[in-house]
C-alpha cells in the first residue's frame, strides 16, 4: 500500500514549458472552437476571447508549475508534547474535471495526527491547492492530497474528505441541480482505528 502511494504522488505529469510560440498555438484551438460552435472570432466582443481563454487556463492549472513536496519543505516542526488531532477543515477548492472540463468545487476537510513533527497550518490548504489545479478527478484528488501529507510528514494518520458539487451533473448530461459528491481517504490509524476515525467524523459534524 505505501509503494501504491508513492506511486500516485510521483508519477504526475512532467512540469510543463509554457512558451509563447505554445501560448499562440493555444489560443488559436479557441479560435478553432469558436468557429465550431457558430461563432465569430473576428467579430469585435470575441477579439481577445481566445488570450483570456488561454490565461484563465493558466492560472486554473497553475498546479501542474508546481511541485507540492516543496510547499511542504521548510514548514515542518518538532513538537513532541502534542500528539492530538489536528483538523482544517471548510477549504473552499475548486477544480476542473478531466472528463469535460468543467468545474467541481467544494470543501476540503484535512487532518493529521502528528509523530513528533507538525506542519505550517497554511500548507494544508496549500496541498488541496496545488493538486487542485490540475485536471482532476475527485477521488484521485482527494487520495494525492491525503498521500502527499503522509509521505511528507510521516504523521501517524491522515484523513482527507472532499464534498462537491460537479458542473458537468448540473450543467449537462442529467442535470441533477442538488447533487453532492463526497470522497473520503483514511491512511493510517484512521483507517486501522475505530475510534480515532470517530473522532474525525464528529469534528466534522461538529460546529466550528
Amino acid at each position: 500500500m505505501a509503494q501504491d502511494r508513492k506511486s500516485l504522488i510521483h508519477n504526475l505529469p512532467e512540469r510543463s514549458t509554457r512558451s509563447e510560440r505554445d501560448r499562440g498555438k493555444a489560443e488559436d484551438a479557441v479560435r478553432t472552437l469558436l468557429r465550431y460552435i457558430g461563432e465569430e472570432p473576428g467579430r469585435e466582443g470575441l477579439l481577445r476571447t481566445p488570450l483570456r481563454v488561454v490565461k484563465a487556463y493558466e492560472f486554473l492549472t497553475e498546479g501542474y508549475q508546481q511541485n507540492p513536496k516543496t510547499a511542504i519543505n521548510g514548514a515542518l516542526f518538532v513538537e513532541e508534547d502534542y500528539q492530538e488531532m489536528i483538523l482544517c477543515k471548510d477549504l473552499d477548492f475548486y477544480s476542473l474535471c478531466e472528463h469535460h472540463m468543467l468545474p467541481f468545487m467544494g470543501k476540503a476537510h484535512v487532518a493529521y495526527l502528528p509523530n513528533k513533527r507538525i506542519v505550517g497550518i497554511s500548507k494544508l490548504a496549500r496541498m488541496v491547492e496545488i493538486y487542485c489545479r490540475r485536471l482532476q478527478v475527485q477521488e484521485r484528488l482527494t487520495t494525492q492530497i491525503a498521500s502527499t501529507i503522509m509521505e511528507e510528514i510521516e504523521p501517524l494518520g491522515v484523513a482527507v474528505v472532499l464534498e462537491a458539487e460537479h458542473m458537468c451533473m448540473r450543467m449537462r448530461g442529467v442535470q441533477k441541480q442538488n447533487s453532492w459528491v463526497t470522497t473520503s481517504a483514511m491512511l493510517g490509524v484512521f483507517r486501522t482505528n475505530h475510534e480515532t476515525r470517530h473522532e474525525f467524523m464528529n469534528l466534522l459534524r461538529d460546529g466550528r
